[in-house]
């Protein structure tokens, strides 16, 4: 999760929403991401995704079974989507998204019975670091605007 946090920070950095995310097999990172929405004019362009696609290239499979995702922030319906689609075996998140999250702060896909593939799903690990970080964004985001 650190090494989500360092990615989301360098969202940040770029101006975009600081979300940050990395997939893991077997204890080594073997993709990363960060949102990227903006400087990609990219509406699917979030950090789960571009850690599963930057995963499915470095392990040459579009199936990641055995992975692991960690990500800042509690994952959308297109993310969770795609997070299953890769068929990862657990998700592990920060801070909740009480507008869009799907592990129960809106909706929770991950317990849909009747889809085909299902994930660990564990959340609030580092909460505390990963909701500051995006609060002290959005802090930020409406002094300037002010």
């Amino acid at each position: 999760m650190r090494e989500a946090l360092s990615l989301a920070r360098a969202a940040e950095c770029l101006g975009e929403v600081p979300v940050g995310a990395v997939v893991v097999l077997n204890g080594a990172i073997v993709g990363r991401g960060f949102n990227s929405p903006i400087g990609e004019s990219d509406p699917t362009a979030h950090a789960e995704i571009a850690a599963l696609r930057d995963a499915a290239r470095n392990l040459d499979n579009y199936r990641l079974p055995g992975c692991e995702l960690f990500v800042t922030l509690e994952p959308c319906a297109m993310c969770a989507g795609a997070i299953m689609h890769a068929r990862i075996s657990r998700v592990v998140y920060g801070a909740r998204d009480p507008k869009t999250g799907v592990h129960g702060s809106v909706v929770d896909l991950f317990g849909v019975e009747r889809l085909n593939h299902h994930a660990l799903v564990e959340g609030g690990v580092l909460a505390d670091e990963c909701s500051t970080l995006l609060s002290q964004f959005f802090a930020a985001r409406r002094r300037k605007s002010q």
